[in-house]
């Protein structure tokens, strides 16, 4: 197993560029499957996630090839419509597969999707919506079929605005019978960006950003070729670990817009943010100050950014408190912190952070993806070395970021153990 060892006390400084968005490569690779021709993809990330998805579409039959950071996926061959099971629980992101594969064969066949265990992520929503476009589902012994005739248009109102469900069944309606509306759907930049790539197939999808998306099915897709969006998380964890060490870090090729209530949080902190196009910087070298935060659906504070703003704010001036209102179990990553120095005291889905005047560096895990991202701005904060287990959660969300923060100036290596 591999390990980052992290001397900390090194303010980071520098320029970086951000690379594509893993939570819009995903679902567009899965919806590769509905185009009956080659889809090129640009700005792909070099992650496990994507490797894992890679892995799913060559067991059902498709040709893939990853070269750099583009993917080549011919889909015209399809033989299988069952996702395997030990692919399907090595990643959360495999349920994509269920919305395409049912629009183009009615059926498929999937079992209960892994990923990081940060709190109830149940797939009601993606059923009862499917069941709403006129599938038959059966769940047994573990397993999900899901077949159908045809699918129709209908009428879907989310209970949540679920990213997943929301990209799930914009795909599932591209190919059906007439006209379906979501309302309450989810926002996110990544959405709009699966439903650029879908239009670009010949799709007729209006709405994508809003609450309420509208999906006029076609026959067919067509082969096209579409360039993901920057990263917003990956991007926004480097802005963070810049003003966390007390440093200047900008980051390239970001989109300013989509990280909106991010740097209006470091903003109130206290740290000047600075915006020129597509390259965002923070200056972190004045400190920073306690803040309250919350996380919400998009356009709200991402919760995916929840971690890594928790470990700046443990040495904030003052008192803070976080209120985690997406997953409630997303507060795992507190016991290392406490390890580390941290004064925090949660209940239930509120997290009351005490500044501290330091951190200290001590043997902590990794439990999940942006918890993991959190423990390594924890160490770059922290007097004395740091040693981080459980990189593969890491590494599913972030490519080679020992790499990039070494070029910013952290002391971080990757060590086996």
């Amino acid at each position: 197993m591999d390990a980052f060892a992290i001397r900390g006390g090194r303010p980071l400084a520098g320029r970086t560029r951000v690379y594509g968005a893993k939570n819009a490569a995903l679902p567009i690779l899965a919806a590769t499957v509905m185009v009956e021709g080659i889809s090129v993809i640009q700005g792909v990330p070099n992650l496990e996630d994507v490797h894992v998805m890679i892995q799913i579409l060559e067991a059902l039959g498709a040709d893939v090839v990853f070269e750099r950071d583009e993917v080549r996926v011919d889909c015209r061959h399809l033989a299988n419509t069952s996702v395997p099971a030990d692919l399907m629980r090595r990643m959360r992101s495999s349920i994509f597969l269920m919305g395409p594969l049912l629009a183009r064969f009615g059926e498929v066949v999937v079992s209960k999707p892994g990923g990081c265990v940060i709190g109830q992520r149940p797939i009601d929503y993606h059923l009862r919506g499917m069941r709403a476009l006129g599938a038959t589902i059966e769940e047994k012994h573990g397993y999900i079929r899901c077949t159908a005739n045809r699918l129709y248009g209908s009428s879907i109102t989310l209970d949540f605005p679920s990213v997943g469900a929301t990209e799930n069944l914009i795909m599932a309606a591209v190919l059906a019978d007439g006209v379906t509306v979501i309302e309450n759907a989810a926002r996110e930049p990544e959405i709009v960006d699966l439903v650029a790539f879908l239009r670009k197939c010949g799709a007729d999808i209006e709405g994508a950003g809003t609450p309420v998306i509208r999906v006029r099915g076609v026959h067919h897709l067509r082969e096209a070729e579409h360039r993901i969006i920057p990263d917003r998380i990956v991007a926004g964890t480097l802005l963070i670990a810049g003003a966390a060490t007390g440093g200047c870090v900008a980051v390239e090729g970001a989109v300013p817009e989509h990280l909106g209530a991010v740097l209006q949080k470091l903003r109130d902190a206290g740290i000047r943010v600075d915006v020129d196009g597509s390259v965002i910087a923070v200056d972190g070298r004045d400190g920073y100050k306690a803040m309250d935060v919350r996380t919400d659906p998009y356009p709200g504070f991402p919760t995916d950014l929840q971690a890594p703003l928790m470990a700046m704010l443990t040495t904030a001036a003052g008192t803070s408190v976080i209120r985690e209102n997406v997953f409630e179990a997303r507060f795992r990553h507190v016991n290392d912190l406490l390890r580390m120095g941290a004064d925090i005291t949660v209940d239930l889905r509120t997290a009351i952070v005490r500044g501290v005047p330091r951190l200290y560096g001590a043997a902590v895990e990794a439990t999940d993806l942006r918890g993991g991202a959190a423990l390594v701005i924890a160490g770059l904060m922290a007097d004395g070395t740091t040693r981080i287990e459980g990189l593969h959660h890491i590494d599913r969300g972030y490519e080679q970021i020992d790499v990039y923060l070494r070029d910013l100036g952290a002391d971080i290596a990757r060590i086996r153990i």
